[in-house]
C-alpha cells in the first residue's frame, strides 16, 4: 500500500500526489469513483468520492439524461458533469431503478465540491450492491489504477 497512509478516524486515506483523499469507513464503493449509503435494504444514495472530485476539481455543470423511475443497467450512461479539468459521462454503478436524483445540484453544482459526503449527494438507486466495494477493497483498486491515472493526466496537461 506505497499510496495509502495511515488513516483518519472512521477514514482511509489514499494519496495522489501531494493530495490526500479520505473515504469515510460508513460507504461502500464503486469502481467508477462513487460512494453508496445504504439507507435501507438495498437503497443506496450515491456521491462522488474524494478522488473523483480532485481529478474533477470545480464542478460547475451537471445535467441527467434520465428521470426517477428509471430502470438502469449497470454502467448505463446516466448524465453528463463539466469542471474545470473534465467533461465526462456519468455512468450507473449498478443495475437496478434510479429512485430520487439531487434536483438541487442541477442549479448549484457547486456544492459536489464543498459538502461531497453530504448534500453533495447526486442520486438514489434500488439495486443489487453485492460488487460495490468495501473502504478497503476501494483503496486496493485505486491503487491498482492511480499509476494509469497519473500518465493520463500527464498526458492532458502536455496537450
Amino acid at each position: 500500500m506505497a499510496n495509502s497512509q495511515q488513516p483518519k478516524a472512521n477514514s482511509l486515506s489514499f494519496m495522489m500526489g501531494e493530495f490526500q483523499a479520505d473515504f469515510p469507513t460508513d460507504r461502500l464503493y464503486a469502481k467508477n469513483h462513487l460512494w453508496a449509503q445504504e439507507l435501507a435494504s438495498g437503497n443506496y444514495r450515491f456521491g462522488f468520492g474524494a478522488y473523483a472530485v480532485r481529478l474533477l476539481q470545480d464542478v460547475y455543470f451537471l445535467d441527467w439524461e434520465v428521470e426517477a423511475g428509471a430502470t438502469l443497467a449497470e454502467r448505463q450512461e446516466i448524465g453528463q458533469i463539466e469542471s474545470q479539468k473534465a467533461e465526462a459521462s456519468l455512468y450507473a454503478p449498478l443495475a437496478g431503478e434510479l429512485s430520487l436524483i439531487n434536483d438541487v445540484l442541477l442549479s448549484d453544482p457547486s456544492t459536489i465540491n464543498v459538502d461531497k459526503y453530504g448534500d453533495g449527494w447526486l442520486f438514489e438507486m434500488i439495486g443489487d450492491g453485492s460488487a460495490l466495494l468495501s473502504p478497503a477493497d476501494y483503496i486496493v483498486h485505486l491503487e491498482a489504477v492511480w499509476e494509469v491515472t497519473q500518465r493520463t493526466i500527464k498526458g492532458q496537461m502536455n496537450e
